[in-house]
Protein backbone atom coordinates (compact mmCIF):
# COMPACT_ATOMS: atom_id res chain seq x y z
CA UNK A 1 0.00 0.00 0.00
CA UNK A 2 3.00 2.29 0.23
CA UNK A 3 2.82 2.78 -3.53
CA UNK A 4 -0.60 4.39 -3.18
CA UNK A 5 0.82 7.13 -0.96
CA UNK A 6 2.60 8.46 -4.04
CA UNK A 7 0.35 11.21 -5.49
CA UNK A 8 1.22 10.15 -9.04
CA UNK A 9 -0.13 6.65 -8.40
CA UNK A 10 -3.68 7.74 -7.57
CA UNK A 11 -4.62 8.79 -11.14
CA UNK A 12 -3.47 5.34 -12.29
CA UNK A 13 -5.72 3.72 -9.70
CA UNK A 14 -8.67 5.88 -10.78
CA UNK A 15 -8.06 5.01 -14.44
CA UNK A 16 -7.79 1.30 -13.65
CA UNK A 17 -10.97 1.23 -11.55
CA UNK A 18 -12.93 3.26 -14.09
CA UNK A 19 -11.90 0.93 -16.91
CA UNK A 20 -13.00 -2.09 -14.88
CA UNK A 21 -16.37 -0.52 -14.07
CA UNK A 22 -16.92 0.63 -17.65
CA UNK A 23 -16.24 -2.89 -18.89
CA UNK A 24 -18.71 -4.38 -16.39
CA UNK A 25 -21.41 -1.80 -17.18
CA UNK A 26 -21.03 -2.19 -20.95
CA UNK A 27 -21.08 -5.97 -20.69
CA UNK A 28 -24.25 -5.91 -18.60
CA UNK A 29 -25.85 -3.38 -20.95
CA UNK A 30 -25.31 -5.79 -23.84
CA UNK A 31 -26.58 -8.78 -21.87
CA UNK A 32 -29.66 -7.05 -20.46
CA UNK A 33 -31.94 -8.70 -23.00
CA UNK A 34 -30.86 -12.19 -21.99
CA UNK A 35 -31.44 -11.96 -18.23
CA UNK A 36 -34.32 -10.75 -16.12
CA UNK A 37 -33.34 -7.59 -14.25
CA UNK A 38 -34.98 -5.78 -11.39
CA UNK A 39 -35.20 -2.02 -11.17
CA UNK A 40 -33.78 -0.60 -7.94
CA UNK A 41 -33.53 2.77 -6.24
CA UNK A 42 -30.06 3.05 -7.79
CA UNK A 43 -31.38 3.07 -11.36
CA UNK A 44 -31.67 6.36 -13.16
CA UNK A 45 -34.16 7.11 -15.91
CA UNK A 46 -31.34 8.01 -18.29
CA UNK A 47 -27.65 7.31 -18.53
CA UNK A 48 -25.57 10.04 -16.85
CA UNK A 49 -23.64 12.21 -19.28
CA UNK A 50 -20.49 12.17 -17.15
CA UNK A 51 -18.11 9.28 -17.78
CA UNK A 52 -17.13 6.91 -15.00
CA UNK A 53 -13.54 8.17 -15.29
CA UNK A 54 -14.63 11.80 -14.83
CA UNK A 55 -16.97 10.84 -12.01
CA UNK A 56 -14.20 9.04 -10.13
CA UNK A 57 -11.88 12.00 -10.73
CA UNK A 58 -14.46 14.33 -9.18
CA UNK A 59 -14.99 12.04 -6.20
CA UNK A 60 -11.22 11.87 -5.68
CA UNK A 61 -10.87 15.64 -5.99
CA UNK A 62 -13.70 16.67 -3.66
CA UNK A 63 -14.26 13.77 -1.24
CA UNK A 64 -10.73 13.67 0.15
CA UNK A 65 -10.87 9.88 0.52
CA UNK A 66 -7.81 7.76 1.03
CA UNK A 67 -6.72 5.53 -1.86
CA UNK A 68 -7.77 2.47 0.11
CA UNK A 69 -11.37 3.73 0.04
CA UNK A 70 -11.48 3.30 -3.72
CA UNK A 71 -10.15 -0.25 -3.47
CA UNK A 72 -12.64 -1.15 -0.74
CA UNK A 73 -15.45 0.51 -2.72
CA UNK A 74 -14.64 -1.73 -5.68
CA UNK A 75 -14.65 -4.78 -3.39
CA UNK A 76 -18.10 -3.73 -2.15
CA UNK A 77 -19.34 -3.39 -5.72
CA UNK A 78 -17.93 -6.79 -6.63
CA UNK A 79 -19.61 -8.41 -3.64
CA UNK A 80 -22.87 -6.67 -4.49
CA UNK A 81 -22.71 -7.96 -8.06
CA UNK A 82 -22.03 -11.51 -6.87
CA UNK A 83 -24.79 -11.54 -4.28
CA UNK A 84 -27.43 -9.71 -6.32
CA UNK A 85 -27.29 -11.20 -9.84
CA UNK A 86 -30.77 -9.87 -10.63
CA UNK A 87 -29.44 -6.30 -10.10
CA UNK A 88 -26.43 -6.13 -12.43
CA UNK A 89 -24.21 -3.07 -12.52
CA UNK A 90 -25.05 -1.25 -15.75
CA UNK A 91 -24.83 2.24 -17.19
CA UNK A 92 -28.10 3.28 -15.50
CA UNK A 93 -26.92 2.52 -11.96
CA UNK A 94 -23.11 2.44 -11.93
CA UNK A 95 -22.67 6.07 -10.86
CA UNK A 96 -25.09 5.82 -7.95
CA UNK A 97 -23.69 2.49 -6.80
CA UNK A 98 -20.19 3.92 -7.08
CA UNK A 99 -20.83 6.99 -4.92
CA UNK A 100 -22.66 4.83 -2.37
CA UNK A 101 -19.84 2.31 -2.16
CA UNK A 102 -17.20 5.06 -1.85
CA UNK A 103 -19.20 6.70 0.92
CA UNK A 104 -19.56 3.44 2.86
CA UNK A 105 -15.87 2.66 2.32
CA UNK A 106 -14.88 6.12 3.54
CA UNK A 107 -17.00 5.70 6.66
CA UNK A 108 -15.36 2.35 7.34
CA UNK A 109 -11.78 3.24 6.39
CA UNK A 110 -11.32 6.96 7.07
CA UNK A 111 -13.65 7.99 9.88
CA UNK A 112 -11.95 8.02 13.23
Amino acid sequence: MAELENPNMMPNLITFLSSLLEEVAESNDLNCGFKAQKISVFHGLTRPTISIQSYLDRIYKYANCSPSCFIVAYVYLDRFAQRQPSLPINSFNVHRLLISSVMVAAKFMDDM
